[in-house]
């Protein structure tokens, strides 16, 4: 399904989890690296505001939906997607590495986020080797001589599957030049999902996630800050959904 937002045109490429893992095991099997973005609302208002945003997400391997709303469109598009969140993936994903003997990194948020996920990571799937982690000191600059540092290091690292958590546009941005600095890599951007299996935040209960109003519980949980986001991605979805339904089937 191709999502076109103004000039941009975003296409969700996997629609649902067998087609992920069997890229993902096409890409790693044979030595490649990869990029996997995961599609929600903010990411669009971004996208439509910021051209750097634009650019790194034209350059992700594998889109999915994260998020009601793209799988919403998708359906009016009559091309349907699986919701696909990024903090669901982690756990599968660790598990699908731990199968084939891949060796995995993390790169976000804190030490003590970055080491309680670890922990529940090596719980949960017990073959699983964590190769490298890194929490960016505060003002890292993914685009300068840091996240030149930060991809470097990870090379070298035996890590063929790294979980981003810098949130967007960082993570994506990272990603994208990690296709030149560590092209061995499957980078896959996952926002508060390390967070969230640490116990640093607090992710909406099933029912809400259920109900889809994940969002309410996020807003609630930082109002001042998170209001303002959600009456943005919003507004620009009545012009999403008439734009789809004029595409429809082309």
């Amino acid at each position: 399904m191709k999502l076109r937002i103004k000039s941009h045109e975003v296409d969700i490429n996997i629609a649902d989890r067998d087609t992920l893992w069997a890229a993902i095991r096409a890409r790693l099997g044979n030595g490649d690296g990869f990029r996997l973005a995961t599609l929600n609302l903010d990411h669009v208002v971004k996208i439509r505001d910021d051209a750097g945003f634009a650019r790194a997400y034209a350059a992700q391997d594998f889109v999915v939906a994260d998020g009601r709303p793209i799988v919403w469109l998708s359906r009016l598009a009559g091309r349907p997607v699986t919701l696909m969140p990024g903090s669901d993936l982690v756990v599968p994903l660790c598990q699908l590495a731990a199968d084939e003997g891949w060796p995995i990194a993390m790169i976000g948020s804190t030490d003590e986020a970055l080491q309680g996920a670890a922990r529940m990571l090596c719980r949960t799937v017990p073959k699983l080797q964590i190769a490298h982690s890194f929490a960016p000191p505060m003002g890292f600059d993914v685009s300068g001589d840091a996240g030149r540092a930060a991809l470097k290091s990870l090379a070298a690292s035996p890590a063929r599957l790294c979980f981003l958590a810098l949130g967007a546009p960082k993570q994506e941005v990272l990603a994208m030049r990690g296709r030149e600095l560590a092209p061995q890599v499957g980078f896959a951007s996952i926002g508060a999902g390390l967070d969230f299996l640490s116990g640093h935040q607090i992710r909406a209960p099933r029912i809400m996630r259920a109900l889809a109003l994940e969002w309410l519980w996020r807003a609630l949980s930082s109002p001042r800050r998170l209001i303002p986001r959600f009456v943005k991605c919003f507004a620009i979805l009545p012009g999403l959904a008439l734009d789809t339904l004029r595409h429809r089937g082309r």
